[in-house]
């Protein structure tokens, strides 16, 4: 027996890697029913990096449906893992907390069961949101209720042959460096943790061990001791590299991916493998290691209650749940990629509606420039596009225009765009007299118009097309060749916007007249 590890970089003829990684499942395993897994220790934020776990094993299922395989996707709450340290947006006093597990130790905002429920749960609505089928395993329910107690008996009379397992991958300098005797080592190695009733830690330590599941410890807080039979009192967590291979049994794993800590050489999977094979006499499931994701354009713009984590749920923020899963799924696990809060996030939605062929799609540029000028208005929306006979599916106008709102308010304020509160007096004497002279023309055409209709409800029946007649109009003049008459339209059109809204550009000019505050307008445009 050896280890499944599967490399991308060896698939050949092109194949796509998810089936060729669904043939070796099958290869190395007949079984009626396939499972694929996932998972991680809710200590903090359960970030986008960890949903790349699920969605490579969501691949495999996928790729295993399609040679009519049944299959399913389990996802383990590490939720009986201790807590390590207090992570960046809970208080420091839950320090007092560290060594209890994470199931045990109450919410930070007061609301939820626990200090794990309150990660566990954005994370199961943003797979929902995903629409992935997800069978999730509460490890504190599975160790309490004792269903791993054959297991963890079985790895506590093999705990020798373990320590062996994780000395071999020790390198010599190590062993010298941390000054082990490997015979010491040996005897005194056990392959779980207990939490002491005393203190609720897993700062303890086992004396005495009766050669089946009854132990002695001593609380190492307190320094009080305890004899407890582990199959009527569960208050032991195997280590990890140990729980890993025990939990490949017990649900009959045949797929699990990993991060490069994981499959670093000589690391987790690698010792795990060992494990499973030397200890539960079972072969390791196939293993694909996935490669990191990267944020572009954030910055320092989360909050930071959050310590700067994303979650898919931050994610779906401003990516529709089809885009987010497109970008995962069209890379290879092996290849790194970048999600975007800044205006890569533009090419990333074109891209997605080019391929699948979206042609009725609103674009997400479209939907953050024609959004903020009409206030996230989805009626005036319609009007607009109704009025320059542009057709966009209502559907994806409905979708995208609160993602729109939410990347543009969230993380991108600087590209707002708000008119001015007062005169641009500056930019406007700094003009030769014919711009002026333009700008005075544009003031009293808008007020003619503005003023035919003075209830504001009416004023909707001024069309965007005769404001955009309007606009291009104006810096007209008979003696200019239509490569200069372009050049006085886009100064004309700059001065405007630096009046209106301090910028060299801006959004369609017959649209943004058409939508914004016209007394506003009017008043920035007046300079007699």
């Amino acid at each position: 027996m050896s280890n499944n590890r599967f490399k991308i970089s060896e698939i050949k003829n092109k194949e796509y890697w998810a089936a060729a990684v669904a043939k070796k499942i099958i290869e190395t395993n007949n079984q009626a029913e396939y499972t694929m897994a996932a998972g991680i220790s809710p200590s903090g934020v359960v970030h986008f990096g960890n949903f790349r776990d699920v969605i490579t094993s969501f691949m495999v299922k996928e790729a295993l449906i399609q040679q009519n395989k049944k299959v399913k996707m389990i996802f383990s709450w590490d939720n009986f893992d201790r807590l390590r340290k207090v992570p960046a947006g809970v208080p420091e006093s839950f320090a007092e907390h560290i060594g209890k597990p994470l199931s045990k130790i109450p919410d930070p905002l007061g609301q939820l069961a626990s200090y794990a429920e309150r990660f566990q749960t954005p994370f199961v609505e943003a797979m929902q949101k995903l629409n992935l089928e997800i069978e999730y395993k509460d490890q504190t329910k599975n160790y309490e209720a004792g269903i791993y107690d054959d297991l963890i008996q079985q790895a506590l009379q093999n705990r020798k042959a373990i320590a062996e397992i994780l000395i071999s991958f020790m390198s010599e300098k190590a062993i010298q460096n941390k000054e082990i005797n490997l015979e010491e080592y040996k005897n005194n190695f056990y392959p779980l943790s207990i939490y002491s009733r005393f203190s609720g830690k897993d700062s303890t330590k086992i004396l005495n061990y009766d050669g089946n599941m009854t132990v002695t410890y001593l609380c190492l807080e307190t320094k009080k001791e305890e004899t407890v039979n582990l199959r009527e009192i569960h208050i032991a967590k195997l280590n990890w590299k140990i729980d890993w291979p025990m939990r490949w049994k017990y649900e009959k794993i045949s797929f699990e991916p990993g991060g490069s800590d994981h499959a670093a050489p000589g690391g987790s999977y690698d010792v795990s493998s060992q494990i499973a094979e030397q200890v539960f006499q079972i072969q390791s499931p196939v293993f694909v290691e996935y490669m990191f994701v990267g944020i572009k354009g954030l910055g320092s713009k989360m909050s930071g209650s959050k310590g700067n984590a994303v979650s898919p749920l931050d994610l779906l923020e401003i990516y529709t749940p089809a885009l987010l899963k497109w970008l995962y799924l069209r890379k290879d696990p092996n290849q790194t990629f970048e999600l975007a809060f800044d205006s890569e996030i533009y090419r990333q939605y074109d891209e997605y509606d080019k391929e699948h062929q979206n042609a009725k799609a609103i674009s997400f540029r479209q939907m953050v420039g024609l959004g903020q000028i009409v206030h996230w208005q989805e009626k005036k929306i319609l009007e607009i596009l109704q009025e320059l006979n542009l057709e966009y599916s209502v559907e994806s106008i409905k979708e995208r225009l609160p993602l729109a709102k939410n990347w543009l308010m969230k993380y991108n304020s600087e590209e707002l765009i708000t008119l001015r509160t007062e005169l641009n007096l500056e930019y406007y004497n700094s003009l030769p007299n014919d711009r002026k002279e333009n700008i005075q023309k544009l003031q009293k055409s808008l007020t003619e118009l503005f003023s035919k209709l003075p209830d504001q409800e009416e004023q909707k029946e001024i069309g965007i097309t005769e404001l955009e007649t309007l606009t291009y109009h104006i810096p007209k003049n008979p003696s200019l060749s239509e490569t200069e008459l372009k050049k006085v339209q886009k100064t004309f059109f700059q001065d405007i916007y630096n009046l209106l809204i301090n910028k060299n550009s801006g959004p369609r000019l017959g649209i943004f007249l058409w939508a914004a505050d016209r007394s506003t307008i009017l008043k920035l445009l007046n300079f007699e």
